[in-house]
């Protein structure tokens, strides 16, 4: 039984390494969405941008105009290329807390599952040794019950 006093000790652990992991891989998802809606809001921008431009290039308007809104798509691209690359590591950090939770989440199945195990083991001994007792103790009134006759 000490056995599985140790092994539910160890199960406490993985499921406070769990429930860190889990924590964990909601701060990064939370990091993510906002990444990704950063980049998504500068892109709705950009294209509205990119249609002003274009509605300024079909009618008549000034040098000047058509060159700062094209500067501003200009700013907005790099801006977007920055974006682009936070979200990819934004995601790639999320899969790894994913990756990292599943693994914890296994292997607290796995300890849940040895311990369930040692249990049924157990439990299993004590009706074996419970019948031994009994095929002894059987045996001894039927013996006590001859030896009387």
């Amino acid at each position: 039984m000490d056995n599985v006093a140790v092994l539910q000790k160890v199960l406490q652990i993985r499921e406070q390494e769990k429930t860190i992991a889990q924590k964990e891989k909601n701060e990064a998802t939370v990091i993510f969405e906002k990444q990704a809606t950063a980049l998504y809001e500068l892109l709705k921008k950009k294209e509205h941008a990119e249609v002003l431009m274009n509605q300024y290039m079909q009618t008549y308007t000034s040098i000047e105009k058509i060159k700062e809104q094209s500067m501003f798509i200009q700013s907005m691209t790099r801006k977007a290329s920055t974006l682009q690359q936070n979200v990819q590591q934004a995601r790639k950090k999320m899969l790894e807390k994913q990756a990292y939770l599943t693994e914890t989440h296994i292997e607290m199945k796995k300890i849940e599952k040895l311990i369930e195990r040692k249990k049924q083991a157990r439990q299993e001994e004590l009706i074996r040794e419970e019948n031994i007792l009994m095929d002894e103790l059987s045996i001894r009134q039927f013996t006590s019950s001859i030896q009387n006759r």
